[in-house]
């Protein structure tokens, strides 16, 4: 008896510690005694080591305990970067306009521009698919452009610009040759006519010139056709 009491005295005496490890380890603050710059680092740290949740839990500690600091807006700025990593791109593009909106005339706007016109190209699909998000990452990539001629990122879109022209332009030639199939030869040639207008020199200008020759042929014919008397109706 007095053996099973003592059992139940160890058992009980476990169960405590464990409860009180327990608590205390969910009371526990990683971040405690750490300043924003360490902070900041750590986070950094676990982005490159592709942890992205850690990392955001990180930046998202940076912003909460250190607001007036120099790091916290570049944490904000991470937190877009790590969502772009994580192919989030419509909530990353949030994040950058978000930035872009609180900090107009901060050194990184031209590379916040830049994600954000990247964070519509990296959707862009194939072309039989709706054109949006080239026809964004266009805007957003001239935008910078046109604001920071000079600046490296506005290099970068510049070629990128010619890619979501290629995407554009493969998109009208693309519907053209659906409306072809469906012999709907007029609205087809209008497609090509707009590829060679909007989209010259992407590649598709000889394509576009040949399809258009075959529109107008077949559109005379059916017009030659549509205009012969039907022998059986001569008097």
């Amino acid at each position: 008896m007095h053996t099973i009491f003592n059992t139940i005295k160890q058992i009980s005496a476990i169960s405590l510690m464990i409860m009180c490890l327990g608590a205390c380890s969910s009371h526990y603050d990683p971040w405690k005694g750490k300043n924003a710059e360490e902070i900041m680092n750590k986070g950094i740290l676990n982005m490159e080591w592709g942890s992205h949740e850690s990392a955001t839990e990180a930046f998202q500690n940076v912003k909460d305990r250190y607001p007036y600091s120099k790091f916290a807006i570049l944490a904000e700025l991470k937190m877009a970067d790590s969502l772009f990593i994580r192919s989030e791109f419509e909530d990353a593009y949030i994040a950058y306009d978000e930035y872009e909106r609180m900090h107009p005339k901060d050194k990184n706007i031209p590379y916040v521009i830049y994600r954000k016109g990247m964070c519509h190209f990296k959707q862009i699909k194939t072309v039989d698919r709706e054109q949006s998000n080239a026809l964004k990452a266009k805007d957003e990539f001239e935008r910078l452009i046109n604001r920071f001629p000079e600046d490296i990122y506005a290099a970068k879109a510049r070629k990128n610009i010619r890619e979501c022209l290629i995407s554009l332009a493969e998109a009208e030639i693309s519907i053209g040759h659906f409306y072809y199939k469906m012999k709907k030869y007029t609205a087809a040639m209008n497609r090509y006519l707009y590829a060679i207008k909007n989209y010259p020199d992407m590649g598709q200008y000889n394509e576009a010139l040949e399809y258009i020759s075959r529109c107008r042929e077949n559109l005379t014919d059916k017009m030659e056709g549509s205009n012969l008397i039907n022998p059986d109706t001569e008097s």
